[in-house]
């Protein structure tokens, strides 16, 4: 039934207008207050604190709508945040909601001091869950200001906050808010991975060269198969990014997270090249996708990050213990 909901919301409301006004930086006040009063900024939390009880598959569906979706608010980040705050103990978000992690922050005289880097629509959020080592703050949004603007591949704001607040909301974190972030990020590229399959399925099925379908041409169809391929992968390694996350399995998050940003880059490689040179532009609906893709592969932690971390115990695991760490995951 949510799934249904959400895909009423943005179906009426998220027309081409408003995805070019998010794509200027411009913040859609009446599509988040829609938003709010569907209640998704609380739908990852249990009955009991106040949101919908939604199993594992119901979650993963609903992440996977904002992405196939392109929705151009910080609805994933929002939710996630929630459920960090819910865990934490602490107040949950009256607003949108950022999620980051700044270890390189200070706290002097009770004041927390620093810079945090590309935060998803920084300017307008109600308050940021920030991870400092291993404590958890909540910071409102009279806790920073605009350090420096910035723009993510999808053209959406990623200004850089600089903190300074006197700290009075802090927690033991449950878990990472890049691991929240990362698990969010690879159900939405799963979601944006099978928009991007059903738009270029239609393309090569409609555009004729040479007296004949796209989609007869043997080689279009080996590539069809490798985007249908890398849409299984990633919705896979979605739902092993939540599953891990939700045991506290740091190792399970890096592996989903890798294999859906892995995906995300080669997904969008072949959906553009099916396209041919209509899929670089801005009067064609895949650039919505493509942009997302390459923007949420980067994020929270990015493939470097993840990769280290899966890469490093895998080293030290040796010969004989790596076969049982892989399949441990």
């Amino acid at each position: 039934m949510l799934a249904e909901m959400i895909q009423r919301l943005f179906e009426r409301s998220l027309d081409d207008a408003a995805q070019a006004q998010a794509r200027e930086g411009q913040w859609n006040a009446p599509l988040w207050a829609e938003v709010e009063e569907m209640g998704l900024p609380l739908a990852l939390l249990s009955e009991e604190q106040g949101g919908f009880g939604l199993s594992a598959a119901e979650q993963g569906e609903a992440l996977r709508l904002l992405g196939s979706l392109a929705v151009p608010l910080p609805v994933a980040e929002t939710m996630g945040a929630n459920r960090l705050l819910a865990k934490a103990g602490l107040p949950l978000a009256e607003g949108p909601a950022g999620l980051a992690r700044a270890n390189h922050l200070t706290l002097e005289g009770g004041i927390l001091k620093g810079r945090v880097e590309r935060v998803a629509w920084g300017e307008n959020l109600d308050c940021l869950v920030l991870a400092v080592g291993d404590t958890l703050y909540r910071v409102p949004r009279s806790g920073w200001s605009l350090a420096e603007a910035g723009t993510a591949l999808n053209f959406h704001p990623r200004p850089a906050l600089e903190i300074a607040w006197e700290a009075d909301a802090l927690a033991p974190a449950p878990h990472c808010p890049l691991a929240e972030g990362a698990t969010l990020r690879a159900f939405q590229i799963a979601g944006a991975l099978e928009a991007a399959l059903d738009m270029t399925l239609e393309h090569t099925a409609t555009r004729v060269q040479f007296g004949k379908p796209l989609q007869k041409n043997q080689v279009v169809q080996h590539e069809l198969a490798k985007l249908a391929g890398e849409l299984a992968c990633a919705t896979a390694a979605a739902d092993l990014a939540a599953e891990a996350l939700e045991r506290g399995d740091a190792l399970g998050v890096a592996a989903g997270s890798l294999r859906a940003r892995e995906a995300a880059g080669n997904g969008a490689g072949i959906a553009t090249q099916m396209h041919g040179a209509i899929g670089f532009t801005r009067e064609h609906a895949l650039h919505l996708y493509t942009t997302a893709l390459w923007t949420w592969r980067d994020e929270f932690g990015g493939q470097v990050h993840w990769a280290t971390m899966l890469g490093r115990p895998a080293v030290a695991a040796g010969g004989e213990g790596y076969w049982p760490m892989v399949t441990a995951l």
